[in-house]
């Protein structure tokens, strides 16, 4: 694939001066990705949505990297070696840098010391799980670290975790004693930041589409009501919303959208 690859340690002239926008992604694979949204989803179907949600992810960061000139898109990706897997799923402008590590903690921490080993500022690192995250979001998260020297920010997600966390350099122990996947980790890590004595930006609170519940949440604010409908603030995630399209359009909701049928609620038609 065309896209470049950093070494860490080695300097990329581009990177000085600028934050980081790291996206966290893994292979897509059926068995593997997304195993939560199973059931409703069948494996192949979760693994399609892992890759909707890494693109519309992916494509969402590089627009505000192309907007702000301080910031600069990189994937973070795993397993290592695995960069032809992404190819035709990542635009060509994303860089790309291995992550190591074998806890989610450790995989953090060494994501952002290698992305300041590279030259960045500052490094702000995102989930992929939240298609629809807006993006002027990530806009306050760059513009925040490009005025504090030692302040961290922090996106936290509705169950407890968090959806991104930026800083102005690499710090082990913001991931040490974190109860990693559980709704301790946004409130564990707000005490991390207290004992450091940093200062704290708190982003507005998202949601990640990782199990049943989020997939209705997903449904509901592309396809519900017209308060949700009407959230001009997010992102339109392209990908994730033609797949949605083709089973809404193939079955109807009876399967991943439950309760669209238990309030007796018309069928959706596409939402454009």
């Amino acid at each position: 694939m065309n896209s470049q690859i950093l070494e860490r340690k080695r300097i990329y002239p581009r990177a000085i001066g600028r934050s980081a926008l790291g996206i966290m992604i893994k292979t897509p694979k059926a068995g593997f990705s997304k195993t939560r949204l199973c059931p409703p989803l069948e494996p192949h179907e979760s693994a399609a949505f892992s890759r909707c949600f890494l693109q519309d992810a992916a494509e969402n960061i590089l627009a505000v990297s192309l907007e702000r000139k301080n910031a600069i898109g990189v994937a973070v990706y795993t397993p290592a070696g695995s960069e032809q897997e992404f190819e035709n799923l990542l635009p060509e402008d994303l860089l790309l840098i291995p992550q190591r590590g074998e806890s989610f903690g450790d995989r953090l921490h060494y994501a952002a010391e290698d992305l300041f080993s590279v030259g960045f500022a500052s490094v702000c690192l995102i989930g992929s799980d939240s298609p629809t995250l807006p993006s002027s979001y990530l806009r306050q998260m760059v513009d925040y670290l490009s005025r504090s020297e030692e302040g961290v920010a922090i996106g936290p997600t509705v169950d407890g975790g968090y959806y991104a966390i930026g800083l102005n350099a690499p710090c082990r122990r913001l991931f040490e004693d974190i109860d990693w996947s559980t709704d301790r980790v946004f409130e564990q890590t707000q005490a991390r930041v207290a004992e450091l004595e940093m200062r704290e930006m708190t982003l507005p609170a998202w949601y990640d589409v990782d199990d049943g519940f989020g997939l209705e949440r997903l449904l509901e604010e592309l396809y519900g009501e017209d308060h949700f409908r009407q959230r001009s603030c997010r992102y339109k995630p392209i990908h994730t919303q033609r797949l949605l399209n083709s089973i809404l359009d193939a079955e109807g909701p009876a399967r991943v959208w439950p309760t669209r049928l238990v309030r007796k609620e018309p069928v959706p038609g596409p939402s454009n």
